[in-house]
């Protein structure tokens, strides 16, 4: 490409055969037409006129970058030399090459830190080219960087939700201390502002924790991004693609420790307990409970802490109640569907009761939340997507009326997911607009069969299908056929639902059990079964904050309230 005057950003896509040397270390890529031996770099066309200006430099040595020159005489390539500038002995060009540790430097590198390794194990790179680039895996680690940025994105993404469901927490938890401090009066009110500063105490160390983790993730994820696009734009230089895959290499193996060490890291719960036995000694407290960070590999088998039972039939219902699915509101309602009685059921997730219910003229299956003032629910009979606004009080608004029945329902960048409780998964936008069916995977091979509710993880790449006979179908965020999860504790499965910390709660409904599982498919262990007071759950929903669980159990008017620790 010829040179012209606009300048080339470093993160354009364009690849030279050469860069000038001088450009880049300003941040721009120019082509190079020329090699200063003096200046041991390469020289763009502006460069190479520099030197024509300065006295100093006239008398500098080139070489033809091109094959061949404009007398058509064949002319000697130019050797190919590293350009890359040591980041430690500033000026000195980084070629040379130790064996033994698999590293570049510069000369003084080598003679400082590889003493040891003179003589056979250290080489230089432009003269031993040919061999060198013969043990590059250039295009390997390319590869490897651009998955390690995935990698790195997909954590801070977890550690953003993270941070949005510490801000749950600390509300809820500040709620119960409210809740408490209104039981003991005036008296407790200096002892609950003290546990108030400690909750935000505790919500500050984690929440500076996580933000320290997000920045080292970010810079790191910065420093792969870099050596990618260097590596990416080192096309025909491979002596210069040679240094820049070994710095590569280092890269991925400095970033794989940071993931290692965050993947094994402890994520801090913050909670509130209240002190009950807090009224025989009144006056000498300091506070009104315990705030606990509880700190749990990602991947820690739930246990229960206690369990309480909701009634969910009210006083104008014409008949016991068959509910079917459940869902957290963003101002953490818990909504419940009815399908005998055709309403939604507004529980109070503290008073664990019913405190608002809204007929509807459709019998409602799924249901999952929209944005802040708006929910969804899939309804057969007819079959509709219905929306009903929660602003104030539940009120239906508009429908979108559907050719297929509809089981179950969840929203994901403003399109909705809805199965059919048979063989297919139907992608809609809000309008209503079909975009896409999926009921394959990528050999033409049916993965669903009876599919029941579906949920999506946190980060949104991945969607989870409970199939009645097939198990738990996991689809990836543009909805391609992943795998499934099939279990022999596994009997019919009918609900599912995730935590924010990479676990999904499935529901079997004739081995009576909820079973936890990681994302991947692997099994954690059983979390609620029926000795635990469920039989046939069909439905299940976590609340992050208060570390709960809600299961709808098959034809029942108990929904069960589980604390989970």
């Amino acid at each position: 490409m010829a040179h012209g005057d606009q300048t080339q950003d470093k993160m354009s896509e364009v690849a030279f055969d050469f860069i000038c040397t001088s450009c880049d270390r300003e941040n721009k890529t120019f082509e190079a037409v020329k090699y200063c031996m003096e200046c041991a770099g390469y020289c763009c066309q502006s460069c190479t006129d520099m030197h024509i200006r300065f006295p100093a430099l006239k008398v500098h040595n080139f070489l033809d970058v091109s094959q061949g020159s404009q007398s058509g005489k064949q002319q000697a390539r130019v050797p190919e030399f590293p350009t890359e500038r040591c980041n430690i002995h500033i000026g000195k060009v980084v070629d040379l090459y130790c064996k033994r540790h698999d590293s570049v430097g510069c000369v003084t590198c080598m003679a400082t830190d590889h003493k040891s390794c003179a003589g056979r194990q250290i080489y230089s790179i432009p003269d031993m080219l040919h061999t060198l680039c013969n043990l590059s895996d250039s295009e390997q680690t390319q590869d490897r960087l651009k998955q390690m940025m995935v990698s790195l994105t997909t954590l801070d993404k977890s550690k953003e939700v993270l941070l949005r469901t510490l801000e749950t927490a600390k509300k809820e938890a500040i709620q119960q201390i409210e809740i408490f401090q209104n039981a003991l009066h005036a008296i407790l009110r200096k002892a609950a502002e003290s546990s108030k500063q400690e909750v935000e105490e505790a919500y500050n160390n984690l929440e500076e924790e996580i933000r320290q983790d997000k920045l080292c993730l970010t810079k790191t994820n910065d420093v792969v991004q870099d050596a990618g696009e260097k590596l990416d734009k080192t096309v025909a230089n491979r002596a210069q693609r040679f240094v820049r895959t070994i710095i590569a290499k280092k890269t991925i193996k400095a970033a794989e420790q940071i993931k290692q060490k965050m993947d094994d890291k402890k994520d801090g719960i913050l909670m509130f307990k209240p002190n009950k036995s807090l009224i025989k000694s009144i006056k000498s407290l300091q506070g009104v409970g315990n705030v606990q960070i509880i700190k749990k590999k990602k991947h820690d088998l739930y246990k229960l802490r206690g369990s309480k039972d909701i009634n969910m039939k009210v006083t104008d219902d014409s008949k016991d109640c068959d509910c079917c699915d459940s869902c957290i509101t963003y101002d953490n309602r818990l909504i419940v569907t009815d399908d005998k009685n055709s309403k939604l059921k507004h529980v109070d997730i503290h008073l664990l009761t019913v405190v608002e219910d809204c007929p509807l003229d459709s019998s409602p299956a799924g249901i999952c939340s929209v944005n802040q003032n708006e929910i969804a629910v899939a309804c057969f009979s007819p079959n509709k997507i219905q929306f009903v606004s929660i602003e104030d009080q539940m009120i239906p608004t508009r429908h979108i009326d559907m050719n297929h029945k509809c089981m179950g329902i969840a929203t994901k960048d403003d399109k909705l997911y809805v199965t059919d409780e048979s063989s297919s998964l139907y992608v809609y936008d809000m309008a209503g607009t079909m975009l896409k069916t999926i009921s394959t995977d990528n050999t033409g091979n049916k993965v669903l069969t009876n599919s029941k509710h579906i949920t999506i993880n946190e980060s949104g790449n991945k969607m989870f299908v409970a199939d009645w006979n097939n198990g738990l179908v996991c689809f990836d965020g543009e909805g391609s056929y992943l795998t499934t999860i099939k279990d022999n504790a596994l009997r019919n499965v009918y609900g599912a639902c995730v935590d924010n910390r990479g676990n999904i709660f499935v529901t079997s409904v004739n081995s009576h059990n909820v079973i936890q599982y990681t994302e991947d498919g692997n099994k954690i262990g059983v979390v609620v079964q029926q000795k635990d007071g469920i039989n046939g759950p069909i439905s299940v929903c976590y609340h992050q904050g208060l570390n709960r669980l809600f299961i709808i159990k098959f034809k029942s008017n108990v929904l069960k309230m589980y604390e989970l620790e």
